[in-house]
């Protein structure tokens, strides 16, 4: 075939020569010989190149296309000789023109000029895709890189046939025809319109894998052991992939060897294997395979350390005489687990280490292992380079870092750096790529962080209907806030000072008169800058009116005197009644009663601090806050509807918190358990605490709870883990436990304020009319704690299958399953956990930079509460759920 392009190549210079040469007459002009006659199989002459002349690509610089030749100016070559041929076959090679020829110019004694006529490939001047859908459109586009003006040569055509049919292979359609047509563009010379169209056929799916030679595990077990090779009728199998993929089954094919390997069959191979159609839809498999016999561990012998004793080795291996010969774990125990002889070195510097597990003796079925090491020396960090943060000062990023220059390397400090970066959630923790760059010859290491900044601050602007109207709220969180630069205009990025990681919260919610809520709220990570110590300052007020009783009464009365009216009548009993007006007055300004309302307000102070001990997973916060409650006339708390009430709370939280990423999690837990309480004062008084407890009088109560007391205690729980192994696809299983208790030093004061109130969405924990909300999807908002028995006490327990559906910087985006249980007590005394009502749905959770997490959940309630049945019922959450 070589042969034969060559043969086409000299053919096409001579025949384009004397084809010239036959519209050119050879002339002599003192000497020079114009157009000379060159006969190729005439006897060769030498001639020096006296000069090369290009035609026929304008768009090309001439050195670079004399390049191209290989030939140059006083260069002696033979006319005619393989030198020509040669230069033919350079610009073929090049793929960029569609024609070639070499002319002679002239000739003046021994020297020679050169003609160089050529014609470009043309180029790409739109590309129409035929027969795909928008998302394969854009996936071809991406993989094939066709842009406009680009050349188009047979080679280009070929790589897009074989992308094109790969690609759909890959999504089962094992039969797809690619054809790729090119058509001249009359609008632009030289250009060509590319159409490349796809027949994708029918997708192809298994009809049935027939498995030969296996008499130690069953054909289902070796079937379950292929992961992406399915029958298409296999039920135990519903949700797994059924279509037919090459590259799939050859990964199969290899898993079946690893299944025998990790049994400690080291000789299993697969004997021979075929796709047949079945027909044509379908497919049939058919596999056999030689197992071999079974291999076990007679011995363990390590060779090159010196670092750690080999009893320490042999321990973390885990291998000991008599043990299956498993492959599969060999490979974990020495390079993947978390507690692997791999990481043992690494973590302790030893970057440039190598481990090389060798079958030093077979005999019979007992394998000795010599474990063949190379310690090197340790490394040393030599420049922790930071790449694509322009969203927080640098020192901000490095503070985060377990990783610094001068300090030995070690692998779990590089993945805790990981992980803190991604907690910040400054970064897009999908694109981070964080790698050492190791230099063997001086023992130091590079760390390059590649970091994706993302859009971290968020807005909210909602509005809601209510029986008093339209609720307005706006609210905007700041992540990146810098306190010390507030004063310094020109150093902010946009409208406000950023770089130093605070974050700071404005709310603001309003319905007018009837309801208005403001909070403010600073944090800061870092306090001083030195240490991982926290500091955090809130301050809230809200106030809340209530509804004129005499607003209930009207409207039910003029209702009854309408419908009678009208009934007897014999007109429609609507009439002429309008149930927004009443009294000569609007609907909002009747229904509005200056005489009841509850206020509050409220300031927190607290101090966190990172701890060693047990691990630096651990943070203790303690805070200290003042409240103030301030009621007149409100009959929606059970216990006290007037009076002004006062509150100091200290707190103490110990949590430890150990999870990769905050918006979708993949691994790791965190676990928090909480105690806050007031001062026992009543313990110290000669008050009569049971008499006022007794006396329902306004005077009696406002007494009773000018001092609120209570201790409150509360313990959360959460783990995840992963179900597969894909590092971005992960399936993972959550789950949570949730526990709350509110008691009394003094048994005649229960709280009226910090109960819980159970039931529906939760709303991330908000608070409504001083009691905290807590979710339990399946049952109506506050089905458990209704008025006249809030709760004291509740549980809640929840089991989680979270899969991503999207992971980027603009959008996260997953569908989970759940089942749940929990319930509430009106006392603590009462709290049984095991007493719990069950529920179980689907929902979904979206997160959006500027907005934050929304979600909506659909559950379903199995038991009774309060003589109702939970039922079917939607949930819709907005901000993250703690």
């Amino acid at each position: 075939m070589r042969n034969k392009i060559i043969y086409l190549i000299v053919a096409a210079i001579a025949l384009g020569t004397s084809s010239v040469q036959a519209q050119t007459a050879t002339k002599v002009v003192n000497d020079t010989i114009y157009n000379p006659k060159i006969v190729f199989t005439g006897a060769p002459s030498k001639y020096e190149i006296a000069g090369i002349k290009v035609e026929g690509v304008d768009n090309y610089e001439d050195n670079i296309i004399i390049g191209y030749s290989g030939l140059s100016i006083g260069q002696r070559i033979d006319i005619p000789g393989d030198d020509l041929k040669t230069a033919a076959k350079r610009f073929w090679r090049q793929g960029l023109f569609s024609k070639i020829q070499i002319n002679v110019e002239k000739i003046y004694e021994d020297k020679a000029w050169l003609v160089f006529s050529l014609r470009q490939q043309p180029r790409i001047s739109v590309v129409n895709y035929l027969g795909m859908k928008g998302g394969e459109k854009k996936d071809l586009s991406e993989r094939m890189g066709l842009v406009p003006g680009n050349q188009m040569t047979p080679n280009i055509a070929n790589r897009i046939k074989q992308v094109v049919e790969k690609y759909y292979a890959g999504k089962g359609f094992e039969k797809a025809v690619c054809t790729v047509r090119q058509r001249e563009d009359l609008s632009r010379q030289n250009e060509v319109i590319v159409d490349i169209e796809v027949n994708k056929n029918e997708k192809i799916k298994v009809h049935k894998i027939y498995i030969d030679g296996n008499d130690v595990m069953s054909d289902r077990k070796l079937k379950r052991t292929m992961k992406k090779t399915n029958e298409k009728n296999d039920l135990l199998k519903l949700f797994s992939q059924k279509k037919f993929v090459r590259s799939d089954y050859d990964e199969d094919l290899q898993r079946i060897i690893d299944k025998y390997n990790e049994k400690g069959y080291r000789d299993a191979v697969i004997v021979s294997d075929s796709v047949v159609n079945y027909d044509d839809k379908t497919v049939d498999v058919h596999i056999t395979v030689e197992e071999g016999k079974r291999y076990y561990v007679r011995d363990v012998s390590w060779v090159g350390n010196t670092v750690y004793p080999t009893s320490l080795l042999d321990n973390v291996l885990g291998f000991r005489k008599g043990d299956v010969y498993n492959q599969k774990l060999l490979n974990k125990r020495t390079q993947e687990d978390e507690d692997a002889v791999a990481n043992l070195y690494m973590n302790n510097g030893y970057l440039f280490y190598q481990l090389i597990p060798v079958e030093a003796k077979v005999t019979g079925d007992s394998i000795d292992l010599e474990m063949r090491m190379f310690e090197g020396k340790q490394a040393r960090i030599n420049k922790v380079i930071i790449n694509g943060n322009d969203r927080l000062y640098e020192k901000v990023v490095r503070r985060e870092l377990r990783v610094r220059p001068g300090d030995l390397f070690s692998k779990n400090d590089l993945m805790r750096s990981a992980r803190e970066i991604a907690q910040s959630g400054h970064f897009d923790p999908e694109k981070m790529d964080i790698r050492p760059e190791p230099n063997e010859e001086n023992g130091t290491v590079d760390i390059v962080l590649g970091l994706e900044s993302k859009a971290n601050d968020q807005i909210e602007f909602s509005a809601g209907w209510g029986q008093t109207g339209v609720l307005l709220k706006l609210g905007l969180k700041f992540t990146n806030f810098s306190i010390k630069n507030l004063f310094h205009p020109s150093s902010y990025k946009g409208i406000i000072p950023q770089g130093d990681g605070q974050t700071l919260s404005i709310s603001a919610q309003t319905n007018a008169k009837y309801y208005q809520a403001y909070s403010l709220s600073f944090l800061d990570p870092w306090f001083g800058g030195k240490r991982p110590n926290s500091l955090s300052v809130s301050a809230f007020y809200s106030r809340q009116t209530g509804i004129n009783s005499q607003f209930y009464n009207s409207q039910y009365t003029s209702y009854i005197n309408n419908y009678y009216a009208n009934y007897y009548n014999g007109s429609n009993y609507y009439g002429g009644y309008n149930p927004y007006n009443y009294g000569g007055g609007s609907y909002y300004e009747n229904a509005y009663d200056p005489g009841k309302y509850l206020q509050m307000l409220g300031v927190t102070v607290g101090f966190g601090k990172r701890l060693k001990w047990p691990d630096d997973y651990f943070t203790f916060t303690a805070d200290v806050s003042y409240q103030l409650y301030d009621l007149k006339n409100w009959d929606y708390l059970y216990y006290m509807n007037n009076g002004t009430s006062n509150s100091i709370v200290l707190g103490f939280t110990l949590a430890r918190n150990s999870i990769d990423n905050p918006l979708y999690t993949r691994k790791g837990s965190s676990f928090s358990l909480s105690f806050h309480a007031t001062p026992p004062a009543s313990l110290f008084g000669k008050k009569n605490w049971a008499a006022l407890a007794q006396d329902n009088s306004d005077a009696a109560k406002k007494e009773l709870f000018r001092w609120i007391e209570y201790w409150k205690l509360k313990f959360q729980a959460r783990t995840y883990t992963p179900l597969n192994n894909s590092e971005r696809w992960t399936l993972v299983l959550m789950t949570r436990a949730d526990i709350g208790l509110l008691g009394s030093w003094n048994k005649h004061l229960k709280s009226p304020f910090e109960t819980f109130y159970v039931g529906g969405d939760g709303m991330s924990g908000s608070y409504t009319y001083a009691t905290e909300t807590i979710a339990l999807r399946g049952y109506e908002n506050g089905a458990f704690t209704p008025f006249g028995m809030e709760g004291y006490a509740y549980d809640r327990f929840v089991v989680e299958l979270h899969f991503p559906l999207m992971l980027s910087t603009s959008a996260t985006i997953y569908p989970l399953v759940f089942v749940e249980g929990g319930n509430a007590w009106t006392t603590v005394k009462d709290f049984n956990p095991f007493d719990i009502k069950r529920s179980a749905g689907v929902g979904a959770r979206v997160f959006l930079p500027m907005i934050g997490m929304m979600g909506i959940d659909w559950g379903y309630g199995f038991d009774e509460v309060m003589g109702k049945k939970g039922g079917s019922n939607f949930h819709f959450i907005l901000g993250q759920e703690f």
